[in-house]
Order: C-alpha cells, then sequence, then structure tokens
C-alpha cells in the first residue's frame, strides 16, 4: 500500500521561500562584514607602532580591536 504526501507536488509557499532568501541575504552579510573587518585589520597592520599608540592600541591588539574584543581596562596607557 502506498500513500501520497499532500504536500507533494504544491508549490513552495512563500514563508519557505522567503527562509531560504533571508538565508542568503544573511550569508552575503555575514560575508561582506568578514571582509571588511578583515581589510581593518590589514590597514591596521600596515601603521606604524607610533601610529598605534596615538590611537590606543598596541600591535597585538589589533584584531581584538576590530573585532570589538577589547577591554577597556588595557587600552590605557599609563
Amino acid at each position: 500500500m502506498t500513500t501520497i504526501s499532500q504536500t507533494a507536488g504544491q508549490p513552495l509557499s512563500p514563508s519557505s521561500s522567503g527562509g531560504f532568501l533571508r538565508s542568503v541575504v544573511n550569508g552575503a552579510s555575514a560575508l561582506l562584514g568578514f571582509l571588511e573587518r578583515r581589510a581593518a585589520v590589514k590597514t591596521l597592520n600596515e601603521l606604524d607602532d607610533r601610529a598605534l599608540r596615538d590611537i590606543g592600541i598596541t600591535r597585538s591588539q589589533i584584531e581584538d580591536a576590530v573585532y570589538g574584543q577589547m577591554k577597556a581596562e588595557l587600552t590605557r596607557y599609563q
């Protein structure tokens, strides 16, 4: 005995295709954000130590600063 699903052969509902489109947009947005952060890291790495000190970070803190993982007490020079 075979049974046929009620949804077989029916077109996709708007919500399911919208979910796919939303996933594609979110993925593209994440990729663009990643590329922007990598460009920022590259730009900061091209600065000399004095320029980095002027903006309040050291070379070892570049990635943390770009990715928003800095702790305020670590950025202050004594």
